[in-house]
C-alpha cells in the first residue's frame, strides 16, 4: 500500500505551505513515512510544483455542475450564468468539443506525470441544489453520461494508469447503490478501472451522523454491503465529515431560489465536507477490509503546522 497527501498547483499550496521548495515537500514526505503525493493540476504545470518524482497519482479537473452544458441545455445555462461569454469561461467554451479539449489537456498531464492513477468525480449538481438537496438529475442520469464521457477522454489515457472512480454526496456515484457501481464498471470501457472511495463523503450522505463512531460505523456497513463490488475498490480518500447537524440545520433554514454565489458555496462546502483526520479505530477496521493500493490522507491544509499535525495524528489513530 502507498501512502500518499494530496496538493495541487496553485499557489496556496506551492507556495503558502511550500514556498515553491521541493525540498520542503520531500522532507515532509520522509519525515511521516509517504511514498508521494495525489495531485491537482490546473492550467499550466511546470513540472517542477509539485515535482513530478513526487507525484504517485492525479485528481482530475471537477465541474460540480456540468450536466446541462453536456446535454446542450442552453437555456438553463443562461439563467445560471447569465451569458455564453461566462459559460466559455467555466467550460472553456459554449460547445462540447471545446469542453473535451480541457480534458484531453488534463489527460495529457497525466500522461506527463506518468501518474499511477487518475481521479474523477461521478456526480452534478448546480449550487442551489448544493444545500435544499432537490436535484434536477438523478444518481443513474448522472451516471450514464459521465460514462459517455468517460468513454471518449479516456482513449488517450495508458492502459497501464488506473481509473479510480470516486463518490460524492451528491446525484451519481456514493457506493449506496451496488447495481448501479456494477454498471459503471461493465459499461466503462477503459479496462484498468476502479473505485476511490472517500470515507468522508460517504459520510456526508447520512444527516444523521454527528460522532466518529457512527461515521465509521456507517462507512463500514455500507462498504461492505457492496459485497464484492468492494474489491474494485482500489484507492481511499481517508478524512472524516461529521457534518450532520450541519447540514440539517442548512436544510431547515429558508433561502431564495436562485444559484449561490461562489463564497456561499465554498462556505457552505467547506461545512459539510470537513476533511478532519479520523478519531475511531473503527476506521483502521476499514483500511484493513479494503487494502488498498493507494491511502490517501486528504485534508485542507491551511499551513505547515496543521498539516503535519493532521497527517500525524491520523497515522497514529490507523496504527502506522
Amino acid at each position: 500500500m502507498q501512502e500518499l497527501v494530496n496538493i495541487s498547483n496553485i499557489s496556496c499550496d506551492t507556495e503558502g505551505l511550500l514556498g515553491n521548495d521541493q525540498e520542503v515537500l520531500f522532507a515532509f514526505l520522509q519525515k511521516h513515512s509517504l511514498d508521494g503525493v495525489e495531485a491537482m493540476l490546473y492550467g499550466q504545470w511546470d513540472e517542477k510544483m509539485p515535482p513530478k518524482s513526487a507525484i504517485k497519482g492525479l485528481h482530475l479537473r471537477f465541474w460540480p455542475d456540468w450536466l446541462d452544458f453536456w446535454q446542450g441545455n442552453n437555456n438553463a445555462l443562461l439563467e445560471k450564468y447569465g451569458s455564453e461569454e461566462i459559460i466559455a469561461q467555466v467550460y472553456g467554451g459554449i460547445h462540447r468539443e471545446d469542453w473535451l479539449q480541457v480534458w484531453q489537456e488534463n489527460i495529457l498531464q497525466a500522461r506527463e506525470a506518468e501518474a499511477e492513477y487518475v481521479v474523477f468525480h461521478i456526480s452534478n449538481a448546480c449550487s442551489r441544489e448544493m444545500y435544499d438537496r432537490k436535484f434536477r438529475y438523478d444518481d443513474t442520469e448522472v451516471i450514464e453520461a459521465a460514462i459517455e464521457l468517460l468513454n471518449i477522454i479516456t482513449k488517450d489515457l495508458p492502459q497501464e494508469c488506473q481509473l479510480l472512480l470516486e463518490n460524492l454526496w451528491w446525484p451519481g456515484l456514493t457506493f449506496k447503490n451496488r447495481e448501479l457501481c456494477e454498471r459503471i464498471l461493465s459499461e466503462v470501457k477503459f479496462k484498468n478501472t476502479g473505485f476511490m472511495l472517500d470515507t468522508g463523503h460517504l459520510m456526508n450522505t447520512n444527516f444523521a451522523i454527528e460522532d466518529a463512531e457512527t461515521g465509521w460505523q456507517y462507512v463500514y456497513d455500507t462498504v461492505k454491503a457492496l459485497g464484492d463490488i468492494k474489491s474494485h475498490i482500489r484507492g481511499i480518500h481517508l478524512h472524516q465529515s461529521l457534518s450532520g447537524r450541519f447540514t440539517r440545520q442548512w436544510l431547515q433554514e429558508k433561502r431564495p431560489d436562485k444559484e449561490l454565489t461562489w463564497q456561499e458555496c465554498f462556505d457552505y462546502v467547506s461545512g459539510v465536507d470537513q476533511h478532519q483526520p479520523v478519531t475511531s479505530p473503527l476506521a483502521r477496521e476499514v483500511v484493513t477490509m479494503l487494502k488498498p493500493q493507494f491511502l490517501v490522507h486528504e485534508f485542507i491544509q491551511q499551513d505547515m503546522a496543521d498539516w503535519q499535525q493532521k497527517v500525524s495524528s491520523q497515522r497514529r489513530m490507523l496504527g502506522f
